[in-house]
């Protein structure tokens, strides 16, 4: 029984996309503290943190529903819950309406009905605009749907004030400039896998090259985005060094792209920006942690 338990709570999380959850919560805490000038109770801050975690699975749950067939179809996914059989569509959909309920609640009690508002638009958005409107139908569907993998600082930040500050805005920017080389890294090297299950990606649209061109432009880009936080008074030296390095690492990663073409350059690129990433916000938490961040009053 115990056994049979288990294997159900971990097909039901498997839905969710658990591996994409912390990038949620590292891009959603420094928002929380930077908003509010110090670090909140720690039991409100970790209860906005869960609102907004399941606010993400449920639009991920959402997503695997609409998806399953499609899913069948990849190498990648075809393993997962709904394509395999393991799950029945109906409980799925319930599954995500009933995520949906829980972080709504959860964020309007302890975060407002702003954060609510987010939380509940961000699964809109990315159920509807993106996974039925633009996934299926346009090459661009990595630069406007970034805006739900995203939106964790703005209900982070909602959820201090009410309202949406430079803290919520400027990380969120970080996160959406960031999403389109990382999405295209994936892109390049599984293009073939994402072709047969009919999804437009950018390679399989413009071509290779002009992909990994655009990859690098969206890197530089990242560049004055990602010290933002440091003109607008938000984050210190450490974040300052610590940004300035990853940003070379990542855009060192780019021109490798650019001139080795190939899968496992793409492939690099694509975990570097999980740890490029990771490395920004990690500075930025380690500065408030420290009292260095000179957000905090």
């Amino acid at each position: 029984m115990a056994v049979a338990i288990g294997q159900t709570v971990r097909t039901y999380a498997e839905l969710t996309k658990p591996r994409l959850l912390p990038l949620v919560l590292v891009t959603g805490l420094p928002a929380l503290a930077m908003a509010a000038g110090e670090w909140p109770a720690p039991i409100e801050m970790g209860l906005v943190l869960l609102g907004i975690a399941l606010a993400a699975a449920a639009a991920n749950t959402f997503n695997a529903y609409i998806e399953r067939d499609l899913d069948g179809e990849m190498e990648r996914t075809k393993d997962r819950p709904l394509p395999a059989g393991r799950l029945a569509p109906r409980a799925a959909l319930l599954f995500g309406f009933a995520l949906t309920a829980f972080s709504t609640v959860i964020l309007y009690l302890f975060g407002g009905a702003v954060a609510a508002g987010l939380g509940v638009a961000t699964i809109l958005f990315y159920v509807f605009v993106y996974t039925i409107w633009l996934k299926p139908r346009s090459a661009w569907n990595a630069v406007i749907g970034g805006a739900a993998g995203a939106a964790a600082p703005l209900i982070a930040d909602a959820s201090v004030n009410g309202s949406v500050g430079a803290p919520g805005l400027v990380l969120f920017g970080i996160v959406f400039f960031w999403q389109p080389p990382h999405v295209w890294a994936i892109a390049l090297f599984r293009k073939d896998d994402y072709a047969k299950a009919g999804f437009p990606v950018l390679p399989n649209v413009i071509g290779d090259h002009p992909t990994r061109w655009r990859m690098f432009w969206y890197t530089l880009a990242l560049v004055p985005v990602t010290l933002a936080p440091v003109a607008l008074g938000l984050s210190g030296t450490l974040y300052l060094c610590v940004a300035l390095a990853v940003n070379v690492w990542f855009l060192g990663h780019s021109v490798r792209v650019l001139r080795q073409r190939t899968p496992e350059s793409a492939r690099a690129m694509f975990f570097a920006s999980l740890g490029y990433l990771f490395a920004l916000f990690a500075a930025m938490i380690g500065e408030l942690v420290f009292g260095l961040s000179p957000a905090l009053a």
